[in-house]
């Protein structure tokens, strides 16, 4: 940045800059059972999120003495007016959809009656000092694979894990557990996500007719800042 406005912290790491978007937290609340015999949920954002590109949804399911499977996730509206999110339980023997979650995207929105706001130089709008920013933690690609199995349709079903304590104050994105992805077949693989919590496991599998055991998504996990 050759001229603006920038902050660094005791560390003299750069936290606000004129030049470069932070991650910031639109909308915040919980999610809970609402169609579908209590397997689905649809939730709205306090305000919508008004960027171009799609929002990023974390989620942190609340803690049972089971598993809390996620699955089928989708964003709801459009471009520049984003209003909400979908997300499925992922059968009748897991936990049903209840949980906290939070929205952001790489750009503030005018929400703060006073205080401050920051722009860049194509008048974006990076910083509003009533918009909480988010930070990202930890991601996972190192899973294990587990084991196989046939569901009841007789698809291939695929078990990965990684050990994982599951911190209150961390949300994972759902964004990417919402995605198909490509398989050995024209049919994709289907995506989901176990939270299983006695065991301090986390899990992803996946679901195909002709299904590889190559698996790399990331789990990536964030939490928000006061």
């Amino acid at each position: 940045m050759s001229y603006g406005l920038q902050f660094t912290n005791n560390s003299n790491t750069v936290v606000l800059d004129s030049e470069y978007a932070r991650l910031m937290v639109i909308s915040s609340g919980r999610f809970a059972p609402t169609e579908e015999s209590g397997m689905g949920s649809t939730t709205y954002f306090a305000r919508p999120v008004t960027s171009q590109e799609p929002p990023l949804v974390f989620v942190r399911p609340d803690t049972v003495n089971g598993v809390a499977g996620l699955c089928m996730m989708r964003l709801l509206g459009s471009a520049g007016n984003w209003t909400g999110f979908y997300v499925r339980a992922y059968n009748v023997n897991t936990a049903q959809p209840n949980g906290r979650y939070f929205v952001a995207a790489f750009g503030a929105q005018p929400i703060a009656q006073y205080g401050m706001r920051l722009w860049d130089g194509a008048g974006k709008l990076l910083f509003d000092s009533g918009t909480s920013c988010a930070t990202f933690t930890r991601a996972f690609q190192n899973w294990n694979y587990v084991k196989y199995d046939k569901d009841s349709q007789g698809l291939t079903r695929i078990y990965y894990t990684v050990p994982f304590n599951f911190p209150q104050n961390e949300y994972l994105l759902l964004n990417n557990f919402g995605m198909n992805m490509t398989s050995g077949s024209g049919m994709p693989r289907q995506l989901y996500c176990w939270w299983d919590f006695p065991n301090n496991t986390l899990y992803a599998i996946t679901i195909a007719a002709t299904n590889p055991t190559a698996f790399f998504l990331p789990a990536v996990f964030a939490k928000m800042n006061a």
